[in-house]
């Protein structure tokens, strides 16, 4: 199979799986106090930028099939593409699971604050709940894919180069 072919596939299976995830958990995906389990897969940009489009694509799906939608898949998937761009730029893993956590918290919380979506609560409790729930699911991920390249060097290279191992 061609390197391009298998690269697509790779990162449209990623992108459906990171729907799947917040689906199979819509309730905590989505709100103020939001626990995306799916923003695991935010720290593989880390490892390879090509990942960045399938956190970016996978985004925009599982926010337009959201509780919020056009709306939520355009703001959410800035953030999301906000994070990626950091991850890839700043290249440290410390910062993937703050860098999320902030810019989540700060753009998510205003979209759900302009949206009223608990009426009478604050900026500032609705940004901090998005941000403490994205930086624990984010954080998550980091020490997954950390545990994972002491243990499996192997797999964690095929992740990397995105190439199967031989």
């Amino acid at each position: 199979m061609n390197k391009h072919i298998r690269e697509i596939c790779l990162l449209g299976v990623l992108a459906a799986l990171y729907v799947a995830v917040c689906v199979a958990i819509a309730p905590l995906s989505y709100g103020v106090a939001q626990f995306r389990v799916a923003e695991i897969f935010i720290a593989l940009p880390f490892y390879n930028k090509k990942y960045s489009a399938a956190i970016i694509a996978g985004t925009f799906i599982a926010n337009l099939i959201g509780p919020y939608g056009i709306v939520d898949a355009v703001v959410g998937t800035s953030a999301s593409a906000i994070v990626c761009l950091i991850i890839v730029l700043v290249k440290r893993k410390w910062v993937i699971a703050p860098a999320a956590g902030i810019v989540n918290g700060i753009i998510i919380g205003a979209m759900l604050y302009i949206l009223d979506i608990i009426p009478d609560m604050a900026l500032i409790p609705i940004m901090a709940g998005v941000a403490l729930g994205v930086f624990a699911a984010t954080l998550m991920g980091v020490v997954l894919f950390a545990g994972l390249e002491k243990k499996t060097p192997k797999f964690m290279e095929m992740i990397k180069t995105m190439q199967r191992l031989r």
